[in-house]
């Protein structure tokens, strides 16, 4: 999912509320996705949680029609990596999910994703979680003005993959975003410092890291869509908006509903 834009939109005060706005509205919505996911219901119903809130919400999902993309949510399985298509196989116990999810709301995008584990999971994906979750905050550190997009990038990769091993998928990027659900510059979650875009106050952009508990090999699945890892290992993926300042970036999605519900739902595993 990408839009050729051809230069970096950087935003204004009032632009910047705008995109809180609807990066707000899709943590809570992810957030409704935590309370409603379990053993025995499908992706799809997800899919239909989601959509739902959103729109009773006052958004509309970025995701639905981008492309001929047929739903409100992408939401990956196991070794699904993303883009994953919702669908009416049921969840399982020790399954591993990623929601992401967009929504279009006063002419800007918002854009997040977070991993759910259902029930008993090893000590191996508990890791991963939170490992993937702890570089994503790192990138968000070097996400200040006068650094670098490789900042960045070299911070996700270094931690995932030189400190833990993990596969860094090349083939997706995290993205500016805005009037665009896909805006530049690109971000990578693997490079080399000081290389990439200068960051500049304004600079919106959303940083996803996407690690494979195994190879960094992903392929895309017979729908076009779903990417999923080679060695048919887990993968998590979480993602935040963010607004490029001076001293410290301003996050402009939030996981902290969506944890609220993860950790009151007893179908998920919240320790990690």
């Amino acid at each position: 999912m990408k839009d050729k834009i051809t230069m970096i939109h950087y935003k204004t005060k009032p632009e910047v509320e705008l995109i809180r706005e609807s990066s707000l509205l899709v943590g809570n919505a992810l957030a409704e996705v935590a309370k409603h996911i379990k053993p025995g219901i499908t992706s799809l119903f997800l899919d239909e949680v989601a959509e739902r809130f959103i729109r009773d919400n006052g958004g509309v999902p970025s995701f639905k029609g981008y492309r001929d993309f047929p739903f409100a949510s992408c939401i990956s399985v196991n070794d699904a990596v993303v883009h994953g298509f919702p669908t009416k196989n049921e969840l399982k116990d020790g399954d591993v999910v990623s929601v992401d999810l967009g929504v279009y709301k006063n002419g800007f995008h918002g854009d997040s994703a977070y991993t759910f584990a259902l029930g008993i999971v090893s000590d191996d994906v508990k890791q991963l979680m939170r490992v993937t979750k702890d570089s994503l905050y790192k990138g968000i550190e070097k996400a200040i003005v006068g650094n670098r997009i490789g900042d960045i990038s070299f911070t996700v990769q270094e931690y995932t993959e030189k400190q833990f091993g993990y596969g860094v998928v090349r083939e997706l990027v995290g993205h500016g975003l805005g009037r665009h659900l896909h805006e530049d510059p690109q971000v990578p979650n693997y490079g080399k410092r000081g290389t990439g875009a200068k960051l500049k106050d304004g600079m919106v952009i959303a940083i996803e890291p996407m690690i494979n508990l195994g190879t960094k090999d992903v392929y895309h699945d017979k729908d076009g869509w779903t990417i999923r890892t080679k060695d048919k290992s887990p993968s998590a993926h979480y993602e935040h908006t963010i607004c490029v300042q001076r001293n410290k970036a301003d996050i402009l999605s939030s996981f902290t509903e969506i944890q609220i519900a993860e950790k009151a739902n007893a179908n998920l595993c919240s320790e990690y």
